[in-house]
Formats: structure tokens, C-alpha cells, sequence
């Protein structure tokens, strides 16, 4: 299975995914090894991401994120979230435009966690520069904050907008995600 694969040639493509599929289930179903022999290592993976993300350049933003992610579902720390570390990662990336920092961030602070207090005007901040970014789920939150003024003056003209970006978004998805293979 080494080697490289042409992406832009669909039968070479189609040659090594059926390879995959055969070395994959024949782990899972006849060594009845349902991990395919991985064997996920997220404390290196949390340090390799740690030291990409202070390290900076183009990449830096993702590693931030994963930082974050991994922080804040709390594998690398014994299953004990770190939600003030995932902020403070998370913040990173957003910095950097990444839009599901961004989106994290604002969920954090609408629902608040231990470290780190609801903020209504933080959750509105980070789910508008998200939604700017174009994620779909950070618009349907801010126009929900507008609709109901949930920490911040009822605006139903501004709900309306967002709700409207969302849809276009997810427009947007659909039709990038309908292309033709080799396109």
C-alpha cells in the first residue's frame, strides 16, 4: 500500500481504496482487530500539535485548534476537560482566522464551563467572526443571540441576516460537495 497515488487518476484512486477496504476488513473481521492495528497515541499527538502551534507559520493555526480540541475533550489529561487551555488555544487559531476555533470559542463562552464564566458578549464576538469565516453553525448561533436577545439587544432584522448567511452557506456546501469527480 506504500507509495504515492496519482488523486487526479479515478481508477488508480479506485484501485487503492479497494485495497484499503481488503487489508482494513480483513483486520476487523478475521483478527478481529477493529482498530486495523493503529494504535492512536494522542499525548504524542498533543505535544506535536503543542510544539507546531508555538513554533507559528502557515500550519500553526491547526495545530492550534487541535491543541485545543484535544485539551478540551480532556483524552490527553485522563479525561479530565481543560477548558481554560482549550480558550487560550482556540483564541490562537481564531487569531489566525481559523473558523472552528472561533465557533468553539463561542460556545464555550455561551454555556460556560469550570475556569471559564458565561460571557453572552464573547459568544456573540467569537460566533460573528466565525460566521464571517463562513461557519454555518457559528450564524445559526448568532442569529439565535439575536432573536431572543440573549446577551445582547433583541434584533430581529440582524437574526434575520445571519439566519440568511447560514442558509447561504450551507447552499454554498451542498454545491461544492455535488462536484464531479476529476473536476
Amino acid at each position: 500500500m506504500a507509495g504515492f497515488i496519482n488523486f487526479a487518476d479515478e481508477e488508480e484512486v479506485r484501485a487503492y481504496l479497494e485495497n484499503l477496504h481488503v487489508e482494513y476488513s480483513y483486520q476487523c473481521y478475521k483478527e478481529k482487530d477493529a482498530d486495523g492495528g493503529l494504535e492512536p497515541d494522542l499525548k504524542a499527538a498533543y505535544k506535536s500539535f503543542l510544539k507546531s502551534c508555538e513554533k507559528g507559520g502557515k500550519k500553526s493555526v491547526n495545530a492550534c485548534h487541535n491543541v485545543g480540541l484535544l485539551a478540551h475533550d480532556g483524552r490527553v489529561n485522563n479525561d479530565k476537560p481543560d477548558p481554560v487551555v482549550a480558550r487560550d488555544y482556540y483564541t490562537k487559531a481564531c487569531d489566525g482566522n481559523f473558523a472552528p476555533s472561533c465557533f468553539n470559542l463561542g460556545v464555550i463562552y455561551l454555556q460556560g464551563a469550570p475556569g471559564v464564566p458565561k460571557d453572552m458578549g464573547s459568544a456573540l464576538k467569537y460566533s460573528l467572526k466565525a460566521c464571517e469565516l463562513g461557519h454555518i453553525w457559528a450564524c445559526a448561533n448568532a442569529s439565535r443571540m439575536y432573536k431572543l436577545g440573549d446577551g445582547v439587544e433583541k434584533n430581529d432584522a440582524k437574526a434575520e441576516e445571519l439566519k440568511n448567511r447560514a442558509k447561504q452557506l450551507h447552499k454554498e456546501q451542498k454545491e461544492a460537495s455535488s462536484l464531479v469527480f476529476g473536476e
